[in-house]
């Protein structure tokens, strides 16, 4: 008989356990709400980045020129405003992999397996590589129904219509699937102190990353904008301006030129090849210091072994919040504000103490800003630090485990109604200086803006929460509202910080407070046995 003799493994063998780890992950979070909500705001960017022809909108322009809606330039708008939204919204989808399988028990069986860390990590990367692949397949056919739509040129080429999903968005979004795959097991990051980072790591990378000298061709743009420039100059001679990328208004609509897209060459190509492999490296870099939900390697996963899931804050600044019972039978009071007294100690429990002084010092400062100061600068960065506490509205009983147990409480609609009146005290608290200016000014259409916004956002992030069971889809809505408000896209100033002072807002506060009152009024349906959100049917 001969002796057995060790076989190695083949190569198909060795990607087994990868492609079992990637395809399970996929399945599950194409099944999550936040999927479908970050994929329709993707589509719809894809049919704002290709106007009607005689719109004054316009997302990308070269001076006073764009490229008639022909297979490559519906391509390029389409995968360039999708891709960037992918890489911030996304990321917040294929986020939070380890911390979601130590909460499911799947840790511990992949602890018990033969299953590599390396392996691990290789198949997650994979997983959030394809899911956001997924969306970007979605995303080009988007681009082929625009094109046929407006009818500028309704010749496809596949081709040119494709290529720059494939060399420009789908390098950034492998990009942006190792950067969540790290940020999910740094320890200053895990939580959502990683998501406002990167929503400002996103803004640099956007901007940054468009100019010619960008590290390995920032997001990969410069080379189809040469082309660009190289075919407006032979058509227009006279054209003058420079490349721009986001939403534009002109006073009168743009000329049309015709781009027959670009070839990328051997040193293009190297670089966008150069950014997918450097994704890799950083995918699997967290391999060096990740336990893999063994409790007997390594500190950080005996911490995470010690600490029940039930106590871990999604805001990072925050102490870990201590397991207490939602009630409040021994404060005195009526039984609703009794629950309301309850709920603010649990949105606001395991918050720093510097935490509080920073926001005693913004409160502060606004007396002291002069002209429209209090409300242009002071108010955006008031309304920008609790944005970890408002992402706990609605989220911290399916994160804690509790959801079942809260939902045999009688009554779930006032506890929710108690639960975004706490969002609504911390909204005002932070907002607190600011208000108190435009009373001292007698400013009432900015007191008005303002109030709107103390019901609004906590109702945001209350509907966001109970519709995602996840803080992270109310950080990915909230931070790009900010900015555009802060920023002075009028349309979207939720909180009047660009109005002139004693003028009314943009957005109209009775249409704010009725959003508000709409968004409240589907999760208290929902709290009482109604079909707000898919959470119920997906989870």
């Amino acid at each position: 008989m001969m002796p057995a003799t060790a076989t190695r493994p083949t190569p198909a063998t060795a990607l087994r356990p990868i492609l079992g780890v990637a395809l399970a992950d996929v399945r599950d979070r194409v099944r999550q709400p936040a999927y479908a909500v970050i994929l329709l705001a993707a589509v719809a960017l894809g049919w704002l980045a290709v106007p009607a022809a005689g719109s004054h909108w316009v997302i990308l322009q070269i001076g006073d020129h764009r490229g008639a809606y022909n297979s490559a330039y519906v391509g390029l708008a389409t995968a360039l405003a999708g891709s960037l939204w992918l890489a911030l919204g996304g990321f917040y989808v294929v986020r939070g992999v380890p911390a979601r399988d130590e909460a499911s028990g799947v840790g511990r069986l992949l602890a018990a397996t033969p299953l590599r860390t390396t392996a691990y990590f290789a198949g997650k990367f994979l997983s959030n590589v394809l899911v956001l692949a997924s969306m970007l397949v979605v995303l080009a056919a988007t681009a082929l129904t625009m094109q046929l739509v407006r009818g500028e040129d309704r010749a496809v080429d596949l081709g040119a219509l494709l290529l720059p999903f494939a060399v420009i968005a789908l390098p950034l979004m492998v990009a942006t699937a190792a950067a969540a795959l790290l940020t999910d097991t740094l320890p200053g990051l895990r939580g959502g102190l990683g998501n406002v980072v990167w929503f400002f790591v996103w803004m640099v990378l956007a901007v940054g990353g468009q100019g010619p000298g960008a590290p390995l061709g920032g997001i990969g743009v410069y080379g189809a904008v040469r082309s660009m420039h190289a075919q407006v100059r032979e058509q227009a001679p006279d054209a003058r301006g420079e490349f721009s990328l986001g939403f534009t208004y002109t006073e009168t609509p743009l000329h049309t030129f015709t781009w027959s897209g670009f070839t990328p060459d051997a040193g293009y190509l190297l670089s966008r090849a150069a950014v997918a492999g450097l994704a890799l490296v950083v995918a699997l870099l967290p391999a060096l210091w990740f336990a893999r939900f063994d409790p007997a390697r390594g500190r950080i996963a005996a911490a995470s072994h010690r600490t029940p899931v039930a106590t871990v804050a999604p805001a990072t600044w925050a102490a870990p919040i201590p397991a207490r019972p939602l009630t409040a039978a021994r404060t005195g009071g009526w039984p609703f504000f009794r629950l309301y007294a309850a709920e603010l100690r649990i949105l606001l429990q395991g918050t720093r103490w510097w935490w509080w002084a920073m926001a005693a010092l913004l409160t502060l400062t606004a007396f002291a800003a002069t002209g429209n100061g209090a409300t242009r600068i002071i108010l955006p960065a008031a309304w920008i630090w609790p944005v970890l506490l408002w992402s706990r509205l609605g989220t911290q009983a399916p994160e804690g485990g509790v959801d079942a147990l809260l939902g045999a409480i009688p009554r779930p609609a006032r506890r929710a109604l108690a639960e975004w009146a706490a969002g609504v005290t911390l909204t005002a608290v932070t907002g607190l200086g600011p208000g108190a200016v435009l009373i001292r000014e007698g400013d009432t259409d900015g007191l008005a803006s303002w109030t709107a916004a103390v019901l609004f956002v906590p109702a945001l992030a209350l509907a966001l929460g109970t519709v995602s069971r996840s803080h992270r889809l109310f950080q990915a809505t909230y931070l790009p509202l900010w900015y555009a408000a802060a920023n002075g896209m009028t349309f979207l100033d939720y909180m009047g910080a660009t109005r002139a002072p004693g003028q009314p807002a943009t957005v109209p506060p009775t249409l704010l407070a009725l959003l508000a009152g709409l968004l409240l009024a589907g999760v208290l349906t929902r709290g009482a046995g109604g079909r707000f959100g898919w959470s119920r049917r997906w989870r």
